[in-house]
């Protein structure tokens, strides 16, 4: 049964829940409440809820400051500051219209709020009260809110000249490996909050200066106004309109000067705290209490003091006993200071855990001393480029690249590099910092023939190239040679070495976790699929396969699919399970070596060597190994070779067709003469892509 009534009184639940505070409709329900109270009058009994709200905010804003850890933990101070300042000026306002309207009816005119304060600080006297007040406006004004003014200004100007290299030193603790992904996406967002704190809080500090000069003004404006309208429009006596007026303003201008007070020490706490770790208590007697020697001077200074004639002597002497028994206890328990990593390796190295030693990079790149410049400074290109290599790879190839991991080697030339695959050199090379590389992309030289240089060879191609002054780059450029710079040229070779390695940088914990980052919809063909028909590590093995022939796995779903049918149709060798694999990414493939002409150029072998490759086969079908006469091996080869120089001499870069059953094993053979050259199998052409017949053998 639905009682009447019900559904409104629970929408009016749900729209006074929208404007309770902590929400966006009670947050901009209170600014506007801030502002009103400018120009609207207010009751004596909302004036003083509204000082006490002021007063309890800033005690609260205070102790948050005093036990926060780091700054970017109160990143909403600065809002903060600017509501509170708000709320204080409005206050002040709505003060001043009951002081100057109301005045004249007593101390309580301006709530008892104002009264109270007014009362406790005078005393009955109004010139002290006077003075006492000034003094505070000066304590605010000139100490505390000039100080943390010029600390924040400083703050967010150091902050945002350090922002370039803590970003450039984040970027390359995550090109070495240092960190991941992650972690670097976590730092940048706490450098950017930083940064933006700062400068915040440098702009916010003019708040509180603004509402210290503020106060100043309606302090002189209540106690001469007060003056003149207590006397001129009430005609009251000039010592009772003076006393009167006095005790309201001050009470008034303590009302805002106490909370402005606390929320000034409260910004120079948090802005003061730049680097300390901890709160502020816990940092505070951790560092003055860290050595005995200064709590013992400190305890002797108050004992001297304590004997000198006309000084009390219990006060100095009781803090004299304190400081010493802390200085005792601190003598007995010393603070363990954690030793200079670089101080304990330069004195007495410990021994580093066996672990470390059993750690394997997976892809190491080596720098002599001539080239650590280009891995850091202030412009380091090569750490940039090795996280861009990564993007591409994994764009690519789908094949998320491990961390490349660069330190110096002073075993190396100064100006040597050496490119480690889990930790086994892969390649070497020699750069020349402050020189550009130029290189004809022919391979004749012709090109660089006439420039002046060093000769050298390209390292990752093999080209004929020389070193080159920056100042000839123009004429390299106009001889049709390609100019690179030293971080280029070292990229490229990585990017090579990393192409022909990706089979055995895939690794078991990677292979798991391609698969976990497949989106959800994929995730019951691997719960179908593995373990039931195949383990980890037959998937692991097929894109192992694929990759090492520099055929994409981002299309990680169709190779499963690829895999499930293979599994299901009985195959359980490797080999066939990715022969049906390739088949499946037939176009993908098909689309890889498709020329600029828009076919692929084919150098199709025979039906005489197919049928001498077949019969060379031996063995059962699912480990299949190939037996054939050197002799006739060393004709297939020179066939072979002469059959491609012939098609690169017309500039086209062919691919060799075959048969599905012998693709394998021809292409063990091709690769051992020719690296990188395609063999692909009659299935693995797509069926509308075009094909051109430039050769056979």
């Amino acid at each position: 049964m639905v009682v009447p009534g019900q559904g409104s009184w629970a929408g009016l639940a749900q729209r006074l829940r929208s404007m309770a505070p902590g929400t966006d409709v009670g947050l901009a329900l209170g600014v506007i409440a801030l502002l009103s109270v400018l120009v609207l009058p207010l009751p004596t009994l909302l004036l003083d809820l509204g000082l006490a709200l002021s007063v309890t905010a800033s005690v609260l804003v205070l102790m948050v400051a005093l036990f926060l850890q780091r700054p970017l933990d109160f990143t909403s101070f600065p809002t903060l500051l600017l509501l509170t300042t708000l709320l204080r000026l409005s206050l002040n306002v709505a003060t001043t219209r009951l002081i100057l309207s109301h005045g004249n009816e007593g101390p309580a005119a301006a709530g008892h709020v104002v009264a109270a304060f007014g009362g406790f600080l005078m005393g009955g006297d109004v010139l002290i009260g006077v003075i006492l007040f000034s003094i505070l406006l000066v304590v605010n004004f000139m100490v505390i809110t000039k100080g943390s003014g010029r600390i924040a200004e400083v703050a967010a100007r150091f902050s945002l000249d350090a922002m370039p290299g803590k970003q450039m030193a984040i970027d390359a603790d995550m090109s070495s490996g240092m960190i991941d992904e992650t972690t670097a996406r976590r730092r940048r967002k706490e450098l950017e909050e930083e940064s933006g704190f700062y400068g915040a809080m440098d702009g916010a500090a003019k708040f509180v200066r603004g509402d210290a000069i503020a106060g100043l003004i309606i302090t002189v404006i209540n106690i001469f106004g007060g003056l003149a309208i207590g006397l001129l429009r009430h005609s009251m006596p000039f010592a009772e309109a003076a006393a009167t007026f006095t005790t309201l303003t001050v009470g008034d201008g303590l009302v805002s000067q106490i909370p402005a007070l606390l929320v000034s020490t409260a910004a120079g706490i948090v802005v003061t705290k730049g680097g300390m770790e901890g709160t502020a208590d816990a940092a505070l007697v951790r560092q003055l209490g860290s050595s005995s020697k200064p709590l013992a001077m400190a305890a002797g200074a108050a004992g001297v003091l304590a004997l000198m004639p006309g000084l009390p002597t219990l006060p100095f002497l009781a803090l004299s006993g304190l400081t010493g028994g802390a200085a005792w206890l601190r003598h007995r328990n010393p603070v363990q200071v954690p030793a200079d990593p670089a101080q304990t390796l330069a004195t007495a190295p410990a021994e580093a855990p066996i672990g470390d030693s059993l750690r394997v990079d997976a892809i190491r790149l080596e720098l002599g001393y001539g080239l650590l410049a280009l891995a850091g400074g202030d412009a380091p290109r090569l750490t940039e480029q090795v996280k861009g290599l990564r993007r591409s790879i994994a764009s690519e190839m789908g094949f998320v690249l491990p961390p490349v991991r660069i330190q110096d080697n002073m075993e190396l030339p100064p100006d040597g590099y050496s490119i480690r695959v889990k930790e086994l050199e892969a390649a070497r090379g020699e750069l020349r910092p402050g020189k550009l590389l130029a290189m004809d992309p022919g391979g004749a030289g012709g090109g660089v023939g006439g420039l002046a240089g060093e000769a050298t060879t390209e390292p990752a191609f093999g080209l004929p190239a020389l070193w080159i002054d920056p100042s000839v780059r123009e004429e390299a450029l106009f001889r049709g040679c390609t100019v690179v710079d030293p971080p280029s040229v070292l990229t490229t070779h990585l990017t090579e070495i990393v192409r022909e390695t990706m089979a055995e940088l895939l690794s078991y914990a990677e292979t798991q976790k391609l698969m976990e980052e497949l989106p959800r919809e994929h995730q019951k063909l691997i719960a179908d699929l593995i373990p039931g028909q195949i383990a980890v590590g037959g998937v692991q093995r097929v894109l192992q396969g694929l990759l090492s022939e520099r055929v994409s796995i981002r299309d990680l779903s169709t190779v499963l699919e690829g895999i499930q049918e293979a599994c299901a149709s009985g195959a359980r060798a490797i080999p066939m399970i990715v022969s049906h694999v390739r088949a499946r990414l037939a176009r993908q493939i098909s689309a890889a070596h498709t020329g600029p002409a828009g076919y692929i150029p084919l150098i199709a072998l025979s039906g005489e060597w197919e049928a001498a490759f077949a019969d060379a086969l031996t063995g059962p079908p699912e480990d299949r190994q190939l037996a054939m006469a050197p002799s006739r091996l060393q004709e297939f080869m020179q066939r072979l070779r002469a059959a491609f120089d012939a098609a690169s001499s017309s500039g086209e870069a062919p691919v060799l067709l075959t048969s599905g059953g012998i693709r394998g094993h021809v292409h063990a053979i091709v690769e051992r003469i020719r690296p990188g050259t395609p063999v692909l199998a009659q299935a693995e052409i797509f069926h509308r892509a075009r094909i051109r017949t430039i050769g056979g053998i």
